[in-house]
């Protein structure tokens, strides 16, 4: 059996990339669910984590944005512990709650994404208005700007979610699950944009279970409560690799070549 890519022995974490853990353990209350994570994120460039659910994907973004403590090793995003630079940070969860207890419209939701920059009672600027009517365009949701949330498809409250994390116009981009819910044309706006804010010399990491969405980003990390494997797409997306992820790989011979996978069992990290 090859031996499959794993990450650097060490890295120098010294504020001088978006996203730095060297040898970082994570978990809750005290129990590692992933352990002797070491990698560097530099800007404009994207990484895709990729693994069942309860594999360690979601634990590691809230470890990153600062909703959980790390367990072991060292971390840094922006050059700071995490939460210690939120204005520089867009995060997009699994689960949002805010528009089913508030009668929020879209925009106002997309507003949210300012609020970093302008406080939660801070005065819009037209820069402001600009940058959510931007977002919303890109995101192709610009007429449903005054629809309550809450009347939106799944995939239109999707597309809300990831239109306020643009508009924060922020350095470093997390995102759970971005294309969960979204139609062929919901995921199209999305890649479009995420590959203008990587242009923009943005930073992105997302978890994901999509491997040809994975394929796309330029570092791709598999996880099974351990990092299988940490490189580029052509590096970890092999039938090895996924098959010691996922236990079942499914290989599509049509035209497009896509991989499918069908993961033996179910569970949740959260």
């Amino acid at each position: 059996m090859s031996r499959l890519p794993q990450p650097p022995a060490s890295v120098d974490c010294n504020g001088a990339v978006p996203l730095c853990a060297e040898h970082l353990s994570v978990g809750y209350d005290g129990k590692a669910v992933v352990q002797d994570i070491t990698l560097d994120l530099q800007s404009g460039r994207a990484l895709a984590l990729v693994g069942m659910n309860g594999s360690g994907k979601s634990t590691l973004l809230k470890t990153v944005v600062g909703l959980l403590a790390p367990l072991g090793g060292r971390v840094e995003v922006m050059g700071a512990a995490p939460g210690k630079a939120p204005q520089r940070i867009a995060y997009l969860s699994q689960f949002h709650s805010s528009a089913f207890v508030l009668p929020l419209r879209a925009v106002d939701v997309v507003q949210m994404g300012r609020y970093t920059a302008r406080g939660l009672l801070g005065r819009m600027t037209s820069e402001d208005a600009d940058l959510v009517a931007d977002a919303m365009k890109r995101m192709g949701i610009a007429k449903l700007a005054q629809q309550p949330v809450r009347a939106l498809s799944g995939g239109q409250q999707q597309r809300v979610y990831l239109a306020q994390a643009l508009a924060r116009r922020a350095d470093l981009l997390v995102l759970d699950e971005p294309t969960a819910s979204l139609d062929a044309a919901g995921r199209e706006f999305y890649l479009q944009a995420l590959a203008d804010e990587l242009a923009r010399g943005v930073a992105a990491v997302a978890a994901t279970h999509d491997i040809n969405e994975a394929s796309r980003c330029d570092l791709v990390m598999l996880l099974a409560h351990r990092v299988i494997a940490l490189g580029t797409p052509r590096e970890t997306i092999t039938p090895e690799a996924l098959l010691e992820t996922f236990g079942i790989v499914l290989m599509s011979q049509g035209e497009q070549g896509r991989l499918a996978i069908v993961p033996r069992e179910h569970g949740h990290d959260d």
